[in-house]
C-alpha cells in the first residue's frame, strides 16, 4: 500500500506555476494514478458504485465545476498561464482538474480502455486528419482537409459559424 504525497511547495497548481514552457512531472505515471485511485476506492468499498454510467455522470459534474471557475472570467484572465488568478483560485482549479482526471481514469479502467495507448492512437489519427501543412493556424474541422475545399467553400468560407475564417 503506497501513497504518494506532494507537498504544497512542490505543487505549482497551488503556487501559480512558473513562467515559461510548461511540462508535467514524470512521476506519478498515469498507471500510478490508476492504481492509487483503485486502491482508494477498494479501501472504502466503493467499487459497486463505480459503474461506467455513474462514473461518466460524476465526470461530467466535475467538468461543470471546472467550467464554473472560468464562467464569468474576462478573456484576458482565461489566457494561458491564467494571469490575474490568485493562488487560492489556482488551487481550486488544480483540485477540480484532479477530480476530472481521477474520474476519467476510473472510467477508463472500468471500460477496460488503456488510456495512454488510446491517446497515442488518437494523436496519430489527428495527425492524419489535420496535416500540419494544411491545418496550420486554422480552426476548421478535419473534414475540411480530407478532400480539399470546394470552389464554393473557397469563395464563401466555412459554413460552420463557430469556425473563424482562415
Amino acid at each position: 500500500q503506497s501513497h504518494l504525497k506532494i507537498s504544497e511547495a512542490e505543487d505549482p497548481g497551488a503556487e501559480g506555476g512558473t513562467p515559461g514552457e510548461f511540462t508535467f512531472s514524470a512521476d506519478p505515471s498515469l498507471e500510478d494514478i490508476r492504481r492509487l485511485q483503485a486502491e482508494f476506492v477498494a479501501e472504502r468499498g466503493w467499487g459497486r458504485f463505480h459503474q461506467p454510467r455513474k462514473l461518466l455522470l460524476a465526470l461530467v459534474g466535475e467538468v461543470g465545476e471546472v467550467a464554473e471557475l472560468f464562467q464569468w472570467r474576462a478573456d484576458p484572465e482565461a489566457r494561458a498561464g491564467l494571469p490575474g488568478w490568485a493562488p487560492g483560485e489556482r488551487a481550486a482549479l488544480a483540485e477540480e482538474l484532479s477530480d476530472v482526471l481521477l474520474y476519467l481514469v476510473s472510467l477508463a479502467q472500468q471500460c477496460r480502455v488503456d488510456l495512454p495507448r488510446a491517446a497515442l492512437r488518437k494523436l496519430d489519427q489527428n495527425r492524419a486528419r489535420y496535416p500540419a501543412d494544411r491545418a496550420h493556424g486554422s480552426a476548421r474541422k478535419y473534414t475540411h482537409y480530407q478532400a480539399g475545399p470546394t470552389d464554393a467553400q473557397r469563395r464563401d468560407g466555412p459554413t460552420d459559424p463557430c469556425c473563424p475564417q482562415d
